[in-house]
């Protein structure tokens, strides 16, 4: 049973990759691949393994999965809002001049990503990046080229902030790091991002774009939503630090506080549209995609599959551990490759523990599938895929390896 269950696992990574090649929407295929390896393994339980405990282990991946799902749709709620109201856009086009060559462009969308990220988890900034994005109306060439850039940014930027990405906050929880010391992961997320724009740049068109000016006057309640979005990411980083508040229950919050105030701007302007509206404009494809590979990556968990992973530190330095480990992110979810690794004991200085927390955060920005911020990007640009994805890997990997490498230094000058 072990067996067909890792086959049947395996062929929904298989049709993920080759979705456009057998026309099979991913969140259908995963979703159902993900729910039938557990039906399995509740059917055809191992021998003594009692089904209360597998009733145990599925509970908890489904926590995790609703914890994920609530998340995303506050905050998929809050950009649908955002983009309705051409708030995103505005903000945009108001920094950008309205003149610029496309290599400019790349440069700032970069630092855009690598700023939102940091000020927010990566699912928000994807989300927000990639509405800009979608609005600057590039070819679909140079739309690929600037995925790919966003995706490697936003995952960069992340890593630096408990409330960026899930593994630094698992291991600033496990007691590894400090926040103080996570810092030191913002100038190894610039190089990486500075190399992989200096690796794209050649490639790269360098037209003079006419970018479209938006100025128009922002309603004052449409001010007030926005300023309750900032509010709530940074509310966010400041409960998660001092409260330990759990960065989905302060964004359900938020989301509940928007509801309110959306309330009272629609008594005082009753043309507006209803509230649930904008939640309806949630694409729920990212949302099963994202329950299908969830299940899946339980599964592989309950069978153990992650289990040998420590075994990397017994046969290699520390260092080369860390860098094969986050090479393997990109194609195992980055949450159980680092649970492993915290479970089993393995001894590193804080400045190891800062070289897995880059790794497992901007490795599986090598592959599409290897990050959230992939998976988002896939199932809103229709033009990405896993093979579309793959032509930019020598370039993500040279970037990744040189953001590695600084961290690597800064350890070894400073720790």
């Amino acid at each position: 049973m072990h067996t067909l269950l890792l086959m049947l696992i395996a062929l929904a990574f298989v049709l993920i990759v080759i979705e456009d090649i057998v026309h099979i929407n991913k969140a259908k295929s995963s979703l159902f691949l993900g729910a039938l390896v557990w039906l399995l393994a509740f059917i055809f339980p191992d021998e003594g393994v009692p089904l209360a405990e597998i009733q145990h282990s599925l509970n908890e991946n489904l926590l995790e999965i609703a914890t994920l799902w609530l998340f995303l749709m506050a905050a998929m709620t809050f950009v649908a809002y955002l983009n309705q109201q051409g708030l995103i856009t505005q903000l945009v086009y108001r920094m950008l001049p309205g003149q610029l060559r496309q290599r400019q462009l790349m440069v700032m969308m970069a630092l855009l990503a690598l700023l939102f990220s940091s000020l927010a988890d990566n699912i928000t900034a994807s989300l927000i990046m990639l509405s800009l994005l979608a609005s600057l109306n590039l070819s679909e060439k140079e739309t690929l080229r600037f995925a790919a850039l966003l995706v490697f940014a936003v995952n960069s930027g992340g890593v630096a902030l408990i409330t960026g990405d899930v593994t630094t906050l698992m291991i600033f929880l496990a007691g590894k790091v400090t926040i103080t010391d996570l810092f030191w992961l913002v100038p190894a997320a610039l190089a990486g991002i500075g190399v992989l724009v200096v690796t794209m740049l050649p490639s790269a068109g360098n037209d003079v774009l006419q970018l479209p000016r938006f100025r128009r006057p922002i309603a004052p309640g449409d001010k007030v939503m926005a300023a309750l979005f900032v509010m709530t990411i940074l509310c966010t980083l400041v409960f998660s630090v001092l409260f330990r508040v759990p960065p989905v229950l302060t964004f359900l919050f938020g989301l509940g506080l928007m509801f309110m105030v959306y309330h009272f701007l629609q008594q005082q302007q009753a043309e507006r549209d209803h509230i649930l509206e904008f939640v309806r404009e949630i694409e729920f494809d990212t949302l099963l995609f994202f329950l299908g590979v969830l299940l899946l990556v339980g599964m592989l968990k309950e069978l153990h599959v992650l289990d040998q992973l420590p075994l990397l530190y017994d046969f290699m330095p520390v260092w080369a551990a860390n860098y094969a480990v986050g090479l393997l992110s990109a194609m195992v979810d980055n949450v159980p490759l680092t649970a492993a690794i915290l479970k089993s004991g393995v001894e590193m200085t804080t400045a190891d523990w800062l070289g897995l927390t880059y790794a497992t955060g901007v490795g599986g920005s090598l592959l599409i599938v290897g990050s959230a911020a992939g998976v988002i990007a896939m199932s809103k640009i229709s033009q990405l895929t896993f093979l579309s994805y793959m032509r930019f890997f020598h370039y993500l990997l040279v970037a990744y390896t040189a953001g590695f490498a600084m961290v690597w230094l800064i350890g070894r000058v400073f720790f």
